[in-house]
């Protein structure tokens, strides 16, 4: 019974340290996005061009939020075993990793494609190409930043 306890205790310090990571990676992205990253993905169905959601936004924050639950999931599996103190240090440590190199990752993208990454993200309507391509660079990072884990 007292393992069982144990675990759930790790569970629930994995979860809101995960959790934590995974809001400021999402408040990230909203700081190298123009606009308000929340308004973007909402958007305002019933109003004009200008409100309408931006589902390029919501492929980039998606992957953006996967890549980095992956980096998080990898980091908390492969340390499971050790005490808890040393496998919080490597969730924390590998999470704020693989935040990084999403940003550095997100702006490479940016400097090697025409036009404003950013903007083009931002824009409402249909799903842009760059708008995939910067979601596929965010979960390759997180391939990489996972290997390098396991």
């Amino acid at each position: 019974m007292n393992n069982l306890l144990n675990a759930m205790l790790h569970a629930v310090v994995y979860a809101f340290t995960a959790g934590a990571l995974l809001v400021a990676a999402y408040y990230v992205l909203d700081l190298i996005t123009p606009g308000h990253l929340g308004r973007q993905l909402r958007g305002d169905p019933d109003g004009d061009e200008e409100t309408m959601p931006s589902q390029s936004a919501g492929v980039v924050a998606g992957a953006w939020t996967l890549s980095n639950a992956l980096v998080l999931f990898t980091a908390i599996w492969t340390n499971g075993q050790t005490d808890l103190g040393t496998a919080l240090l490597w969730t924390v440590a590998f999470g704020a990793l693989g935040i990084v190199l999403n940003i550095v990752m997100f702006l490479v993208v940016e400097a090697l494609t025409p036009g404003r990454l950013r903007e083009i993200v931002c824009t409402p309507g249909p799903v842009r190409p760059l708008a995939v391509l910067a979601a596929a660079a965010s979960l390759s990072v997180a391939g990489i930043v996972c290997a390098s884990i396991a």
